[in-house]
């Protein structure tokens, strides 16, 4: 699966390498292709792959997202700890500042995040990859 297409480059990570995959079970990404890969039509920039705890979807559904219960209509089973989802960057942050962001998967995080983040506020969470 490629992380270019004709109109955009390709993808890259925070730590400047390609973009990495970040869920395909269940199918994550602003383009459901499993990448955390943005445009500029991606208002909420998608672009943060993270590890779910039970803590942050309880958080994410108080701030009104509610990420673990399934919606067949939308072909979306809802999410679980362990899950690996692509998150808002703005999401993330705020749940940074609130002491409750999830791990971040870094070499399947997008380098438009480092516009919201610091590279160094996802290294502090970086998850290591047993992939």
């Amino acid at each position: 699966m490629s992380s270019s297409s004709p109109e955009f480059p390709p993808a890259r990570n925070v730590l400047g390498d390609p973009l990495e995959s970040c869920s395909c079970e269940p199918m994550t990404g602003w383009y459901r292709n499993g990448l955390c890969q943005t445009d500029p039509s991606d208002l909420g920039q998608h672009s943060i792959c993270c590890v779910m705890t039970e803590q942050f979807l309880s958080y994410s559904k108080a701030q009104g997202n509610d990420l673990s219960t399934p919606m067949p209509a939308f072909q979306f089973p809802g999410l679980k700890p362990g899950d690996h989802w692509c998150v808002c960057a703005p999401r993330w942050k705020q749940a940074y500042d609130d002491g409750v962001a999830p791990m971040v998967r870094l070499e399947a995080t997008e380098d438009t995040a480092l516009t919201v983040v610091s590279l160094d506020q996802l290294k502090q969470h970086a998850h290591q990859s047993i992939d």
